[in-house]
Formats: structure tokens, C-alpha cells, sequence
């Protein structure tokens, strides 16, 4: 049975108390400023759309781009006792994926504004540099910790505190630099930074918040998500908070988890909600200028696999939420996944553009989880544009789990990723391939859309914890009215059994993603993980196992897909199925879509028309990053990307990297 839905709207005047500070009612008649040359935010604009006004690289010129610079990451080992330009300690560990600690490649999309460059590097460090040289203009040593994988975030300044760089580290510190030395603005907390970990967020349970997307700047506000457990299920909130700018004191705070007495907490049964963790924003959260709101994508509560402590469908858990950008007061949401079992959060930036059908022009916001299912909601009210109905789907054999009977699905557009998978999918790229794909297989029930994990056996489920959709997002030309979006086709196997009432210890998971409680009553069957063959690093279904996708939101059709990556494994004429990877495009009013994302280590550039791949060139590494495109001072467009590893055109490089690149001559 089908059941068309709207959305729950609510105004402001009925909201729950989630703010802790109203610092005041603020026009709605701000102008938006023109489009930059530059590439001042992650997004490009506070609204994410990721589209650059730059017409110089073009598809016609696009296949002379050549190598501009190289700046390599690692730094040099300094003599001891030496400091460099805002130095503050060594570092202390790198930061890694919403939580835990480790190596962790860079991510980071580099911002340009007022001729300077501002990134963010696995070693502990943030560095401004010439961006038509690459040569270091400052760098900053965090003094415990690592900044925010994917980059900071820039404050203009105002007459009582000059230009500033913000960003964030694993272990919870917000930091704010000035922009043109690099060294700590006294004023801001304490001595230039805070500690996110404040006892509101913690509740007195252990662990630590951090950041590993840039936060968002409205106004004078510094608005942050976080990077929180997600696992064991208890633990630091995820709450997002607005900061002064000037001072880092808190001004709102809006509650991931509705508390008692606040409206929706009757979504989470019996005290499932206390001290819950997960629901946190630890992608990117953007915001409507004009009219003054934020939009928050929440990702699942923990533990993100295994909901049969907490029966219900989990607000704000896998929601985009929308909020009174000035105070944090609620809006309106949209849950696309009732009680998250997949761990198919939202955490690509929420991109806000018109949708124009019938001579009338609707304020939208682009919302997308991990499974590949595109929402576009009217940014205003949250209702579809295109209609949203609820679908049943399959029950869970766990014993103690409730998954919702229903789930969202968006009339348009199709969905951007495999949500099944039937026996005669199976990938036939090569024998063997195919072969060690059925033994896979062997026991394992099929079926989709979310399929949730087996009990005694295990299911498989499209896509995976990894997506579908991840942090990469998309990217939107206002011009031709199409939303870029690059997807992975990776699928995983996932399923639990009883545990064994004596086992001491930590109940453990079994394979790459499947979490249970540690303190639960089951554990993971072996065998979980990626539905993959290991030895080929190839996909046991039929390709494509990546592809750009172009939609036109005016009618919420497809107009092009196509394979994005290749497998150099494989003969050339079976090289092209697309691959898996992270990062997001980037359009041009040139005409032109950069991608990189994809495991074969490649950066590309495609026609936004016709979605011909009309450029490319190998990195030494997986770009696992969003690049960005800006107009040098010398009159040169420029188009940077980060990567990690190897090295460039057989040179050898052990670091993470920023390459730019520049048409010769061109200005």
C-alpha cells in the first residue's frame, strides 16, 4: 500500500525551546551578493549551490589545462626549538571519519578570498597560501588535535574584528585566526579558541565532539555541528550551536534529540532519548541569507545499524531540519529514513536554488541521504515539489528490532543509486570475478529496497553504510537549472546473532560498518562488509559502480548519466564501470562539471549539457575531495584538488597534496 505524504510544518511560535539565546528578530530583505570570482565558502555560497561565475576554461579549452603548482602538505622537520608563523605545539594525532582517532587523509576544499588561499592539512596545520604560486603566506600549528579534514570556514570582519579564519578540531577546540597572520585573535574565547566540549553537550557521559566538515558563518554567528560517537549509543550530544563570532560565546543551541517535555520526544519510546548520540550534523549545514534560516541534515542516532533499544521513528535522527537562522527556533523538518537502521544519514550540504515550473519560481533546498533518494522540498515550508509518498518496506527478523513499516520515497526523481539486488545482478566483468561473487552470495537472502541486516544469516543491502550519496553532495547550474551528483554503487552484507549471555567483553561487529552495541545482545555473523571480491577490489554486481548523474529540477528528470571512474585492472574496452569513492562536483558557467571522488585517482572535467567526459588527468593518489575554481590576481582562472598519496605523474610524493591547474596564456 501507498500513502502520499506532505511534510509537518510548524511555525516558529509552536516550537519546542531550543534555543538558549534569542539575540533578536532580523530583517528578511538582505540582498544577496553577487557571485564570486573567488571561492570565499565550502559551497561556493552560503546555500551550497558549488557554482562558480567563471567563463574562462571552457569545453573548448578545457584539454589544455596543465599543472600550475604543487604545494605537498607535509611539512618540513623543523630544526628543535624552531617555531614558523603561528606556530602554537606539535600535533597530536589526526583526526578521522565522526569519530575515533587516527591517520586520516585530507579532504579539505581549499578557499580563496581577497587573493589568499585557506586550507586545512592531516598534519596538525592551517595554511594561507599564494593561490596563483602556492607558496605558504602563514601557517598556523594546532596545538592538540587536527583541524577539520575538509577546511574552514572565512568571516569577512567588521569594524571591531578584522577578517577571520574559523575552523574546528577532532578533539572539540574552535579556533579563530586572523586572516591575515594566521595567529589567534586574543578576544575569541580563550586566548582564540573554545572548547566545544561544554557540559550541556556531555551530559556527564565521557568522549569528546569535534568537527570534521567547516562550520557555517550567518551574520555574526558561527553556526557548528559536530562529530560524535557512534558507538556505544550513549554518549555526547549532537547538537548545533551558534557562536559570537567576536567573542566564541554560545548564543543558540538547537537539540538534535527532542528532551522531555519538548515536542517529538514522543518519537523516541520510554527513555530511548536520554544521552543518545549520533544525530548530529557532520556534514554541512547551509543557509538561506534572504530569509534567515538554517538547514541542518541529521544522520542517524547510535548505533546507527541496531535500533531495538530505542523503538520509535527517532527525531531528528536521518532529518532535514530547518531553523530560525538568528535564534535556532525549529520551522519545520522532513525525516527521510524513520528509525535509521542503515546508517544512511544526511550529511551532504543541503543545496538551495529555484525550481521553476509554470511561469512561477519556488524557493528549493536539494535534500539527499546515502541511499540515493533526491528530495526537493520548497525551502520555506518543506513541502515536496514533486510529491513524496511512504512505501512499505521489509520487516526485520532481529527478534527485539521495530523498523518502521513504511519509508519516504520521492515521486521524482528515480533514485540515484541501486536500492536491490536480485540473483542475476551478479557482476559477469570476468569468471573469476563472477565466481568469487556467488560464493559470496551463498546464504545470503536478497531483496531491497532497505532490506534491514539478517538474524542467524546474513542479507545484503543496497546501497551500503558508505552510499549511495556521502558527504560529496552536489553541485548546481542556475544557468541550465541541472543538479550535478556523483554516486557510489557499493552494496554490504550486514547481520547479527545472539551473544552468548556469558561472553565478557565488548559484543563486536563483523566486517567493515556493521556496528552493534557493544553492550547489546547481539553480534555480528562473519562475513560482513563491503559486497565486494577483496583480491580485485571489483564489485559483485553488474556495473556501472559509479556515475555522475545530471537532474533538471525544473521537470525532476534525469538528463544524463554516466560512468564516472574506471577500472585499470580490466582490458580497455571493459575499463569504463565507474568507481567508488568520496568528494562531490563543482559546476562552472563555462559550461563545465570538475569532479574527482573515485579511487582510480583521476580528476575530471565534463560537459554540463551532455555529460561528455572531455578532460582528464591521473593524480598519484585517490582525490578523496571537493575541488574548488577561482580568478588568480594575474588574471588566470584556476582549478585546485586535493590528493593523497603516491605521487604526480610518476614523481614521488608520500604526502598529501594540492594540485592547481590553469589554461597557459589564458586571461
Amino acid at each position: 500500500m501507498k500513502r502520499l505524504i506532505g511534510v509537518l510544518v510548524i511555525t516558529a511560535a509552536a516550537v519546542v525551546p531550543a534555543a538558549v539565546l534569542n539575540i533578536g528578530a532580523q530583517s528578511n530583505a538582505a540582498k544577496p551578493a553577487p557571485p564570486s570570482t573567488e571561492w570565499p565558502t565550502y559551497g561556493h555560497d552560503p546555500g551550497g549551490m558549488r557554482f562558480s561565475p567563471l567563463t574562462q576554461i571552457t569545453p573548448a579549452n578545457v584539454g589544455q589545462l596543465q599543472v600550475a603548482w604543487v604545494y605537498h602538505m607535509r611539512p618540513p622537520q623543523p630544526p628543535a626549538g624552531a617555531a614558523g608563523p603561528g606556530t602554537a605545539a606539535p600535533a597530536q594525532g589526526r583526526g578521522r571519519g565522526r569519530g575515533g582517532s587516527g591517520f586520516s587523509a585530507s579532504e579539505t576544499t581549499p578557499l580563496v578570498v581577497n587573493g589568499v588561499m585557506y586550507i586545512t592539512t592531516p598534519y596538525g596545520r592551517v595554511a594561507a597560501l599564494d593561490p596563483t604560486t602556492g607558496k605558504e603566506v602563514w601557517v598556523f600549528q594546532v596545538p592538540a588535535g587536527n583541524p577539520s579534514t575538509r577546511g574552514v570556514e572565512y568571516w569577512p570582519g567588521d569594524a571591531r574584528t578584522p577578517p577571520q579564519v574559523i575552523f574546528a578540531t577532532g578533539n572539540g577546540r574552535l579556533y579563530s585566526l586572523d586572516a591575515k597572520t594566521g595567529l589567534p585573535t586574543e578576544t575569541f574565547g580563550d586566548k582564540g579558541s573554545i572548547d566545544m566540549n561544554t557540559p550541556e553537550i556531555l551530559e556527564g557521559m565521557t568522549g569528546t565532539v569535534g568537527l570534521s566538515s567547516p562550520p557555517t558563518i550567518y551574520k555574526n554567528l558561527i553556526i557548528t555541528g559536530s562529530r560524535n560517537q557512534e558507538n556505544p549509543p550513549r554518549g555526547p550530544l549532537g547538537d548545533v550551536r551558534a557562536w559570537d563570532v567576536h567573542s566564541g560565546k554560545l548564543v543558540w543551541t538547537f537539540r538534535s534529540v527532542p528532551q522531555a517535555g519538548e515536542k517529538f520526544n514522543d518519537t523516541w519510546a520510554g527513555d530511548s532519548w536520554k544521552n543518545r548520540s549520533g544525530v548530529n550534523v557532520w556534514g554541512f549545514i547551509t543557509v538561506d541569507v534572504q530569509r534567515g534560516i538554517v538547514y541542518m541534515p541529521f544522520g542517524a542516532p547510535s548505533v546507527d545499524q541496531y535500533g531495538g533499544d530505542r523503538p520509535g521513528d527517532n527525531l531528528f535522527g536521518t532529518s532535514i531540519v530547518a531553523a530560525d537562522a538568528n535564534t535556532g527556533k525549529y520551522m519545520w523538518h522532513f525525516q527521510v529514513v524513520h528509525h535509521d537502521i542503515w546508517d544512511a544519514d544526511l550529511s551532504a550540504a543541503p543545496a538551495l536554488f529555484d525550481v521553476k515550473q509554470g511561469g512561477r519560481t519556488i524557493p528549493a533546498v536539494a535534500v539527499i541521504n546515502k541511499p540515493g533518494l533526491l528530495f526537493l522540498l520548497d525551502r520555506v515550508t518543506g513541502k515536496p515539489i514533486y510529491g513524496v509518498e511512504e512505501r512499505p518496506v521489509p520487516p526485520s527478523d532481529v527478534p527485539l528490532e521495530r523498523p518502521s513499516k513504511t519509508q519516504p520515497f520521492p515521486l521524482k526523481p528515480p533514485p540515484l543509486a541501486r536500492m536491490s539486488f536480485a540473483a542475476a545482478d551478479v557482476a559477469t566483468v570476468t569468471p573469476e570475478l563472477e565466481a568469487a561473487c556467488k560464493k559470496l552470495m551463498e546464504g545470503v537472502q536478497l531483496g531491497g529496497p532497505y532490506l534491514p541486516q539478517g538474524y542467524k544469516r546474513l542479507r545484503l543491502q543496497f546501497p551500503g553504510n558508505h552510499g549511495g550519496v556521502n558527504w560529496g553532495g552536489t553541485a548546481f547550474n542556475p544557468q541550465l537549472g541541472y543538479l550535478f551528483v556523483n554516486t557510489n554503487e557499493l552494496g554490504q552484507l550486514a547481520g547479527v546473532t545472539d551473544r552468548d549471555p556469558a561472553a565478557t567483553g565488548a559484543a563486536q561487529g563483523a566486517g567493515q560498518g556493521n556496528r552493534v552495541d557493544p553492550n547489546g545482545p547481539y553480534q555480528g555473523i562473519p562475513g560482513g562488509g563491503r559486497f565486494k571480491d577483496e583480491a580485485s577490489n571489483m564489485m559483485c554486481q553488474q556495473p556501472p559502480w559509479g556515475q555522475l548523474t545530471a537532474v533538471d529540477v525544473n521537470t525532476g528528470e534525469f538528463v544524463w548519466r554516466v560512468p564516472l571512474g574506471i577500472t585499470e585492472s580490466l582490458p580497455p574496452e571493459k575499463q569504463k564501470t565507474g568507481r567508488p569513492g568520496n568528494g562531490g562536483p563543482i559546476a562552472t558557467a563555462g559550461g563545465l562539471v570538475f569532479v574527482a571522488a573515485t579511487d582510480d585517482a583521476r580528476f575530471r572535467a565534463f560537459d554540463a549539457k551532455t555529460g561528455k567526459e572531455i578532460w582528464t588527468v591521473k593524480l598519484g593518489g585517490a582525490a578523496n575531495a571537493t575541488p574548488s575554481t577561482y580568478l588568480g590576481k594575474d588574471g588566470k582562472q584556476y582549478v585546485v584538488i586535493t590528493s593523497a598519496g603516491g605521487g604526480f605523474f610518476g614523481a614521488p610524493l608520500t604526502d598529501d597534496s594540492i594540485m592547481a591547474f590553469a589554461v597557459p596564456g589564458a586571461k
